[in-house]
């Protein structure tokens, strides 16, 4: 197929799901069939676009030197302008098999999913956008382009995180990470300028495929000074929107809260959308970090956040009871996994568990809303009786009395059966592997690959690359690569065992709750999918298996290491092949055999019974303090929140009397003295100036009125006075 023709296809691959956005919007939002249907074909044919495009782009050698590239002038700029186009690299291109293929099977789960919400039209639109906006920012050839799509999944994610808006958690977990998220994209908009004042454009292809470009940023010392270049401080400015969208430390509050959003939003987020847009544009800047040098700041900087970010959220998931909560503190783990990974400027590593983890995290999220799924209508089932929701598909109208009754987290918290009872809570559960196989089998799956059990998962071949990569960097007298090593190995076997536990209260030992005794399987709208995930969960590590690994590298024979190939781009070398090293291997086989180990002793080989406490919580202020989330939220709702709330609260006292007004009134005093100076300055200069020349005037025509008296002697007389004036006049001065 011509490049032309690809390029073509590539423009148009956004456009179906942005297009079925404002159909449904505009002309089908009452109509709940026709919208799902819009939506759902829409991403599929986006889907079918992006396949074609990546199936033949992958067998180009020079794709990386010579990518898919076109550009439209779009702002005019003096004699230039800001251009709008579309680019495919290998790493756009891998994103373009990832992305539309996950939001498709997510997109096709909701309509199980969401069969009874009274908001299912709108909620398809959002969701449209959301995956449009994703394959915009793959696509795009520029960061202007790509930041206008980052704000828009920024939206999308608000709109979706509190699509249950009457319920104030919901709302609130909304606004959260919608201003969370603006403090890296602050950081994110400082960069582009920044980036812009250097090199006069935003183009990816003219900055990151440029030698000199890059070089120059490289040597020019930035605007602060701090030792720091110009590319440094852009690539750490920039990383800041990463920080942001892909809840890296500091900013990782908002992504726990934001699983009060429906299931398939939570695993639209975490797989294929919001946090994978952070790394992605983490990972097209690398040639940025690159040049700034690998003992940079920069890469200090993006290591030492990744590495604490995947130790706070496995510690953190430990302590968790909500089976998407520890899914969502997961995800901030294994996201710290792939920053960290890039801090050691494992490029390809990093990029590669993102793949892998798309896939298990999606299956995992969508895996996790079956079961709440299933629980709910367990609950239903014993609380209204064998008459009510017997039907697994949404399909009843448990929640269609009001949009606020539906909703993952207490779908049934208005009827007087279920205040107390929460369908997402663990403890609530067990026992499940019996009533929903399907559930269970695919939700197992997608457990172990994000152990990483050996071998046979996704999740191992990935994160056993990031292994082997710090390891070999640690080789080469990197520092850095020693921390984040040891971090992500006692990371790794915490995942390990938070995994193991979540999978036991689950599916295992006997119900302890009637919701859980009575759960049924979900329909095939939503167990289909996640079968489908089973699948990439399972054999995607396949594609990038080493060479020389035993066994495995001759078993699949050389095409199976194309990804290190496919993922390189621009003026990235290809990375020099790492020798086999089983060290890396041997910690990636302790890590799963003592956090499964562990996992196995407390919680499977005696399964928690019902009302009997969990064995993590003799762990006591520890168990605490992990539960409440290290307490960041209450250490920013003290340093940040409450300030602000004092001073809106006291803003009339402090601002509006305290200094509007008194600045008001002072001006006000001022203009009153100022306005009597001006009073007395004009009645006796103005006034009293005009007064005496009309006065004067007025005598001097008075006295000259007796001159007109009518007598021609007297107008004589004034004649020869005259005359004899002149004379004297002249003789005096005419000498």
């Amino acid at each position: 197929m011509s490049r032309e023709l690809l390029e073509t296809l590539t423009w148009l691959a956004p456009l179906p799901p942005l297009a079925a956005f404002a159909i449904i919007a505009l002309f089908t939002h009452r109509h709940r069939q026709t919208s799902s249907t819009i939506a759902v074909g829409a991403m599929l044919i986006s889907a079918v676009l992006a396949f074609i495009v990546f199936f033949n782009v992958i067998g180009l050698p020079d794709l990386g030197k010579n990518p898919l590239r076109q550009s439209i002038p779009w702002i005019p700029t003096g004699e230039t302008a800001l251009r709008l186009g579309i680019l495919v690299d290998p790493l756009g291109a891998t994103f373009l098999f990832m992305v539309p293929l996950t939001c498709s099977l997510i997109f096709i789960y909701s309509t199980g999913y969401m069969a009874s919400d009274p908001l299912y039209s709108r909620f398809f639109a959002f969701l449209s956008l959301f995956g449009g906006s994703m394959m915009g920012l793959v696509v795009s050839d520029s960061l202007l382009a790509l930041f206008i799509f980052w704000e828009l999944m920024g939206f999308c994610s608000y709109s979706l995180i509190g699509f249950f808006y009457r319920k104030p958690s919901a709302y609130k977990a909304a606004v959260k990470a919608f201003m969370t998220t603006r403090v890296g994209d602050m950081l994110l908009l400082l960069g582009m300028v920044y980036l812009y004042s250097q090199t006069g454009t935003l183009s990816f292809f003219d900055v990151l495929h440029n030698e000199e470009t890059l070089r120059l940023l490289a040597e020019t010392p930035a605007v602060l000074g701090l030792g720091i270049s110009a590319a440094g401080m852009i690539g750490i400015l920039i990383f800041g929107g990463t920080v942001g969208k892909s809840a890296q430390f500091p900013l990782h509050v908002w992504l726990p809260d934001a699983m009060e959003g429906p299931t398939p939003v939570s695993a639209m987020i975490h797989a294929a959308t919001m946090v994978s847009a952070g790394v992605f544009m983490l990972l097209r800047f690398f040639p940025l970090f690159q040049f700034a040098g690998h003992d940079s700041v920069a890469f200090t900087i993006v290591g030492v956040i990744g590495a604490l970010t995947a130790f706070l959220g496995a510690t953190i998931a430990v302590a968790q009871y909500d089976i998407k909560r520890v899914l969502a503190f997961s995800t901030i783990s294994q996201l710290g996994f792939m920053v960290a990974a890039v801090g050691i400027g494992a490029y390809i590593a990093a990029g590669f568990h993102l793949l892998t983890h798309a896939f298990f995290k999606a299956l995992l999220f969508l895996g996790s809303g079956s079961v709440i799924h299933g629980v709910e209508h367990g609950h239903h089932h014993t609380a209204h009786g064998h008459s009510h929701h017997s039907n697994p598909s949404h399909d009843g109208d448990h929640h269609s009395d009001t949009e606020a009754e539906h909703d993952d987290h207490h779908a049934s918290a208005q009827t007087e059966h279920s205040e107390s009872f929460d369908p997402q809570d663990m403890r609530n559960m067990g026992g499940l592997r019996h009533r929903m196989p399907v559930t269970f089998w695919t939700f197992l799956i997608g457990s172990l690959a994000l152990i990483g059990f050996p071998f046979i998962t996704a999740g191992f071949w990935s994160k056993d690359e990031i292994f082997a990569d710090a390891f070999h960097a640690i080789g080469e007298g990197n520092t850095l690569a020693v921390v984040v090593f040891i971090v992500l190995v006692i990371s790794a076997t915490l995942t390990a065992f938070y995994t193991t536990r979540q999978v036991a209260l689950t599916f295992f030992g006997e119900p302890r709750s009637a919701a859980a005794e009575h759960a049924s399987e979900s329909a095939p709208s939503m167990t289909v999918p996640l079968i489908v995930l089973s699948i990439f969960a399972l054999f995607l590590g396949f594609i990038n298996v080493p060479k020389d690994f035993p066994l495995f590298g001759a078993l699949l024979g050389d095409g199976a290491y194309w990804l290190k190939n496919l993922l390189v781009s621009g003026l990235l070398e290809k990375e020099p092949t790492i020798p086999f090293n089983p060290i890396p291997v041997l910690f990636s086989l302790a890590v799963v055999a003592i956090g499964m180990g562990l996992g196995y002793a407390v919680y499977l080989r005696r399964p928690l019974q019902a009302g009997q406490t969990d064995p993590v919580e003799k762990l006591g202020g520890l168990f605490t303090f992990l539960h409440n989330r290290w307490y960041f939220d209450e250490l920013y709702r003290a340093i940040f929140i409450r300030p602000m709330q004092w001073l809106a609260d006291n803003y009339t006292r402090l601002v509006d009397k305290g200094l509007i007004d008194a600045v008001l009134e002072g001006g006000y005093r001022l203009g009153s003295v100022v306005a009597g100076w001006f009073k007395t300055f004009d009645r006796v200069v103005v006034t009293g100036i005009s007064d005496f020349i009309g006065n004067t005037i007025r005598d001097i025509g008075r006295e000259g009125r007796e001159l007109q008296s009518g007598q021609v002697q007297n107008y004589l007389l004034s004649g020869l006075i005259a005359a004899v004036v002149l004379v004297v006049f002249f003789l005096v001065f005419s000498r």
